[in-house]
């Protein structure tokens, strides 16, 4: 089996739409490994781009450098970080609930006639629902 090149530092920032300084500081916190140089500039197996496609995510869902860097290095015996990953988990659903309720809520906003559009009342009901999960319906704030 014939090995992939090494893929230049220039590269990675390009395919990951990273930037170089990304790169170094993400190689710096052990969250990704240079396989070497070409002259002064960096190499990386491909492999790089998953891992970075990864630590990407992570980081848009609101995860610490720190906190990737465990979750890269963790065995199932972890207890300790299995909990505060279902944590993570349980966080992150709640975010993606109240992303869906923004999300409903302008796509109504986009196809009513209220001048102006803020003043619709569903709009509005979405729109607290949105800023305050723990509001219900009749309750404060409506």
């Amino acid at each position: 089996m014939r090995e992939e090149p090494l893929l230049d530092i220039a590269e990675v920032a390009r395919r990951s739409g990273l930037a170089p300084s990304a790169l170094r500081f993400y190689e710096k916190k052990g969250l990704i490994a240079a396989a070497g140089r070409n002259g002064l500039r960096r190499t990386y197996h491909p492999g790089v781009l998953e891992r970075l496609e990864l630590i990407t995510c992570a980081r848009s869902a609101g995860f610490s450098v720190a906190e990737i860097g465990r979750f890269l290095v963790a065995r199932p015996s972890d207890a300790d970080l299995r909990d505060r990953m279902a944590d993570k988990a349980r966080t992150l659903d709640e975010q993606i609930g109240r992303l869906t309720r923004l999300r409903d809520s302008l796509r109504h906003a986009a196809v009513r006639k209220h001048e102006p559009i803020v003043d619709c009342p569903e709009f509005k009901r979405a729109v607290g629902n949105v800023s305050a999960p723990a509001m219900t319906p009749g309750g404060a704030g409506s």
